[in-house]
C-alpha cells in the first residue's frame, strides 16, 4: 500500500451504530429489527442512534421519538445501558492497543490508531481485517476502518462505507474518492456551514477546491475554515496521534453485572483484582499514570455507591490494588448481596510528565533545601577558620598557575 515514503499509516476505527450494537448484544432478539435507542414508553425526547433497518424507514439520530412513530408506529425503543456501553468501550480500546502504543480516543465509538510500526512488517490491510474480523468474533461490534496518511483522510474513508467498511485514502486518491463527495460530508464542516455552501451552489468537494469559487466559499466560511479545508483534502493537516489529548479528562474503569449475588468480601475481591489487572496493563501499555482510584457497588436492591481515593501518581498494580482494598473494606457491608462491582482509574497523565513535574516541585525543592544548609555551614567555617577557606562556585587560581 504504502509506496508514498515517509508518510504514517493511521488507522481511523469507527464503531458501527455502536449503541445498538450493545443492545443487540444485552438483548439478541433485537438483531435484525427496526428499534432505536431513546426512552422507553415515551414519545418525547429524542433519538441517539438506530438500527439500518429502522433507517430504512427515514428514522435517524436526533429526530423526536413522535416523528420516529409517525414514521413507524410499532418501531422498538431501548433505553442505552451506559454500563455496558463503558465496558464494551474498554474492551474495543484494549484490542486496538495490542497493535499500536499509539491511540487516541475520539469518542465512545471511534478512535484513532498509528499503525506505521506495525505495517513494517505486516500489510496494514491484513492488520485492519483482522482487527474488524476479533472484534465482531471475540464481543459481536462491527466496525467500519478508514486508512490514510493523515487523521482527517482517515476519518473520511471510514465514512465511505458502512457497516464492516474497508476503504485505503491516500493523497494520490483525492479526485477518483474525495471530488466526488458533497460538502457535507467534509470532517470538520459544520451543520449549518455545508447548506449555505449547497444554497450557493458549492456541491462537492471538487467544486470547493475549484478556485473559480474561492472568494465565493470565503464569504460564507472565512478563511480559516477554508485554508483548513483545503489543506485537510491535499494531505497537509495533522498525521499525529496523541493519545494524551483529552487525558486530563480520560478515566477508564471496568464493571460487571453477576446473574448470581457476590455476599462476601472475598468474592468481591476476586472480581476487583481481575479488573485492577486488566486497567493496570492498560495504563502501562499507554505509559500513564493515575492520581485517583475508585470502586463502585451495586446492591440487590439497586442502590449504587461510588468511592474513590486520590493520592500520588502510581502505575503499579499492588498499590492500586491495596487503594481498591481500603475502598471495599471502607464501604461494603458485611455480608451484603452485591450485583454490579466496578473499579475505574482517573486522574490519568503521562508517567514522563509526571516525572518532569515531580522533579521540579518535589526534587528540585529538596535541592534547594540542600543548598541552604551548605551555604550556612559554608558561613560558620569561612566565620571560624576565615573567608578564603571555602568559596561557593569560585575556584582560586594558585600564582604559579
Amino acid at each position: 500500500m504504502n509506496n508514498e515514503k515517509n508518510y504514517k499509516i493511521i488507522f481511523h476505527i469507527d464503531m458501527n451504530m455502536f449503541f445498538c450494537s450493545v443492545a443487540v448484544i444485552k438483548n439478541p432478539s433485537l438483531k435484525g429489527k427496526a428499534f432505536a435507542i431513546g426512552r422507553e414508553n415515551s414519545t418525547k425526547g429524542v433519538i441517539s442512534t438506530a438500527s439500518y433497518e429502522a433507517r430504512k424507514y427515514g428514522i435517524h439520530s436526533a429526530m423526536s421519538l413522535k416523528e420516529a412513530f409517525d414514521l413507524k408506529p410499532d418501531l422498538i425503543v431501548v433505553e442505552a445501558d451506559f454500563e455496558m456501553i463503558r465496558y464494551y468501550h474498554n474492551k474495543f480500546i484494549g484490542l486496538i492497543k495490542e497493535y499500536s502504543r499509539l491511540v487516541e480516543v475520539a469518542s465512545v465509538d471511534e478512535c484513532y490508531a498509528d499503525m506505521t510500526d506495525i505495517s513494517k512488517y505486516r500489510h496494514p490491510l491484513d492488520v485492519a481485517k483482522e482487527i474488524q474480523s476479533r472484534l465482531v468474533k471475540e464481543y459481536k461490534l462491527p466496525c467500519s476502518i478508514g486508512i490514510g496518511p493523515t487523521l482527517f483522510l482517515a476519518k473520511m474513508a471510514s465514512d465511505m462505507k458502512k457497516p464492516l467498511g474497508l476503504v485505503v485514502l491516500r493523497k494520490r486518491d483525492k479526485v477518483e474518492k474525495l471530488y466526488p463527495l458533497s460538502v457535507k460530508e467534509i470532517f470538520g464542516v459544520g451543520k449549518k456551514t455545508w447548506p449555505r455552501l449547497i444554497e450557493s451552489g458549492i456541491n462537492t468537494i471538487k467544486d470547493f477546491e475549484d478556485e473559480r469559487n474561492k472568494e465565493k466559499i470565503l464569504s460564507l466560511v472565512g478563511k480559516n475554515t477554508y485554508d483548513y479545508v483545503i489543506d485537510a483534502i491535499n494531505g497537509k493537516t495533522s498525521a499525529e496521534v496523541m493519545p494524551l489529548r483529552y487525558a486530563k479528562n480520560e478515566s477508564i474503569s471496568e464493571s460487571l453485572t453477576f446473574d448470581n449475588y457476590l455476599c462476601t468480601e472475598t468474592d468481591i475481591l476476586v472480581e476487583m483484582r481481575k479488573m485492577t489487572k486488566s486497567l493496570v496493563s492498560r495504563i502501562n501499555k499507554s505509559s500513564l499514570m493515575t492520581k485517583t482510584v475508585s470502586i463502585t457497588l451495586r446492591n440487590k436492591d439497586f442502590k449504587t455507591i461510588t468511592r474513590s481515593k486520590t493520592t500520588e501518581y502510581l502505575d503499579d498494580f499492588y498499590n492500586i490494588f491495596d487503594l481498591v482494598c481500603d475502598l471495599l473494606e471502607d464501604n461494603y457491608k458485611e455480608n451484603e448481596p452485591i450485583r454490579l462491582v466496578g473499579v475505574g482509574l482517573s486522574n490519568l497523565k503521562d508517567k514522563n510528565e509526571v516525572m518532569k513535574e515531580e522533579y521540579n516541585l518535589f526534587t528540585y525543592k529538596t535541592f534547594v533545601e540542600r543548598e541552604k544548609d551548605l551555604k550556612k555551614l559554608i558561613s560558620k567555617l569561612q566565620s571560624d577558620f576565615g573567608d578564603d577557606l571555602i568559596q561557593i562556585g569560585l575556584k582560586k587560581e594558585s600564582e604559579d598557575s
